[in-house]
């Protein structure tokens, strides 16, 4: 899989074209916007000639009375030039903000939409900070460029061409001298402008790595202020935030010098021009008028240039930006969809499971087996538990079967059909989880549980809520179903949250249901209202248990107990008691069982 943190050798303006799919819907704007921009551009280039000819034949004219009359008709020409520069130049700047508006907002869309499709793997590689500094920081880059800064460049380089043209046409000889300080100007921009290149993409990365430090401590300000590290924590953001600092004005620094040679350099160019032609018109080779358009023409020519390394700069920073923003685009998740999607059967009474031999190694943990040879088969309706020690390979049970990973060998299948060949919608559409950790919305009581079920008429919401036992404390809120929880539910209790989650599982109503740890985060009384939530959850659905506290799990069906990625016993508790073994000792330090209550354990 492709991933952000693969960094390409160097970052060209090329790299913009990755634009192109996010351009091409809005074909019709940007050709509207190219007109305008071409008609400003010739607009402002009309300007030297109808000085010329106010100068000429309005100024020198020999009549006073015709001077008087070409003097206002030169002028009116004037204003006509200006109203006409003004018009194309406010309807290309609204219609140049509304495409980069909208290009950055359909961007940064389909970057979102395609990172929560990503599976568990990317993430293991990708901090949620980087991605986030790339969804803000690294669009605004992209929005600037598209609204703004692409159409200057444009416009100055219509500008700059044409102005070069008309100096070749009217004075070759000013030309031909201009052009060669032009080449002494872009020479030297070539090689400040790789500099900028890579210090605008390094600066990217470092404003990333501070974004990541504070996504990830804002997360856990908890701990944070519980072990007293707010200063640490403080200095380290801190810290990357100075580096990021000391990098944007290293590329500063060249740019400076960039822009104060190329103005040095134009400004020289211009003064030049305007030497030559005051020569001409002494000499009498040219008219006054014909000084001024020239001077004017030099004008529009050396400052699109200077205009233009301004832009150039610029386009490197949305070139670093546009490649962070493709790397994400173009990261493939190893789970994804068969070509040709089975449908699962439907199930009344709860999904059967069939686990073959199912081997799984953590693609950040090659050399670490998780499951090995895990086989077991699951009747509909059943209740199994899975318990063993922490690292025995239980979630990673759940993570294949919601196909957050495939496995390495064997066949996972729902309902005989196996997980690879069905849709990654149909098969979480058939499975419900309430995690350990129960994850609450920033919304209200009633939208969380609809998240279940986003479809749900708010009788059915309530009817989930009375079934997880949570129905009188959410009426207990200020505004009832509607109070706003907070971010990460903050202010629920525990075991609130979890009976949130609980409701929100039964609303969706799934033949599997997955519980993970539920209720080991909970105080004696939240358990108990927990316990009896997940109870009427149960019922008629096929259920699979991860559980440490073992009291949790004595009325199973099954109890499944794993060591080591492997499964090495599975019957009810008191035949896993009797027999002795892991199952026993686990039961002996939870329930206090004397070593004489226990059958011998077998080796």
């Amino acid at each position: 899989m492709s991933k952000p943190t693969d960094r390409p050798a160097a970052t060209t303006p090329r790299s913009l074209s990755g634009l192109g799919p996010f351009l091409r819907p809005y074909r019709v704007g940007i050709a509207l916007a190219l007109m305008f921009l071409v008609m400003a551009a010739v607009s402002t280039l009309a300007f030297p000639i109808a000085l010329k000819s106010l100068i000429d034949q309005g100024i020198v004219a020999a009549d006073p009375d015709q001077r008087l009359m070409a003097l206002r008709g030169h002028f009116l020409a004037l204003f006509a030039v200006g109203a006409a520069l003004g018009l194309f130049s406010a309807l290309r700047f609204y219609i140049v903000s509304w495409l980069g508006e909208r290009v950055t907002a359909d961007l940064r869309n389909a970057v979102y939409a395609h990172v929560v499709r990503q599976s568990p793997e990317f993430f293991e590689t990708t901090a949620s900070g980087e991605v986030l500094s790339r969804l803000t920081t690294d669009t605004t880059l992209v929005q600037t460029v598209v609204g703004s800064s692409l159409s200057m460049g444009l416009r100055n380089a219509v500008m700059g061409v044409g102005a070069m043209a008309m100096l070749i046409i009217t004075n070759p000889w000013v030309m031909m001298q201009v052009l060669g300080i032009l080449v002494l100007v872009v020479l030297p921009s070539l090689y400040f402008g790789r500099r900028v290149r890579k210090l605008s993409r390094a600066s990217q990365d470092r404003v990333a790595d501070s974004s990541a430090i504070a996504a990830e401590v804002l997360n856990a300000i908890p701990v944070v202020q519980s072990y007293g590290q707010e200063l640490r924590e403080a200095r380290r953001f801190d810290a990357a935030t100075e580096s990021a600092f000391d990098t944007a004005i290293k590329r500063t620094r060249v740019r400076a010098v960039l822009v104060g040679f190329i103005i040095t350099a134009t400004f020289g160019a211009l003064l030049w021009g305007l030497y030559q032609g005051t020569q001409a018109v002494a000499a009498g080779r040219i008219s006054a008028g014909h000084l001024g358009q020239t001077v004017v023409f030099v004008i529009i020519l050396v400052s699109s240039v200077a205009v233009l390394s301004e832009v150039y700069g610029d386009l490197l920073r949305a070139a670093g930006a546009t490649e962070r923003l493709m790397e994400l685009l173009s990261a493939r998740s190893p789970v994804a969809d068969p070509a040709a999607p089975r449908v699962l059967p439907a199930s009344a009474a709860g999904s059967s499971l069939r686990l073959s031999r199912v081997s799984f190694h953590y693609p950040s943990r090659p050399t670490l087996p998780s499951l090995c040879d895990f086989d077991l088969a699951v009747a509909p309706g059943e209740t199994v538990a899975i318990v063993g020690p922490s690292g025995a390979g239980k979630s990673t049970v759940f993570q294949l079967l919601l196909r957050f990973y495939d496995a390495s060998a064997g066949t996972i299948s729902v309902d005989g059909v196996p997980v690879q060949q069905t849709s990654l919608a149909a098969l979480r559409q058939r499975v419900g989880i309430v995690p350990q950790d129960s994850t609450i919305f920033s919304t209200s009581a009633l939208e969380n549980i609809r998240y279940g079920r986003p479809d749900a008429p708010d009788a059915e919401v309530i009817a989930a809520a009375k079934a997880a036992f949570a129905h009188d404390f959410i009426t207990a809120l200020p505004e009832g179903y509607h109070t706003f929880l907070g971010e990460r539910g903050v202010r629920l209790s525990g075991g609130q949250r979890q009976r949130i989650s609980i409701a929100r599982a039964m609303l969706k109503n799934p033949p599997l249901l997955l519980l993970d740890e539920a209720t080991s985060a909970l105080d004696a009384e939240s358990e108990r209202m927990v316990q009896m939530a997940l109870e009427s959850a149960m019922s008629g659905r096929t259920t699979l248990v991860i559980a440490h506290r073992l009291a949790t799990v004595q009325r199973a069906d099954r109890i499944v107990v794993m060591d080591a990625g492997r499964i090495v016993d599975i019957g009810s508790h008191d035949e896993l008691v009797a027999r002795g073994g892991l199952y026993a000792r686990l039961a002996a330090m939870q329930f206090g069982l004397a070593a004489s209550d226990q059958a011998p354990i077998q080796t």
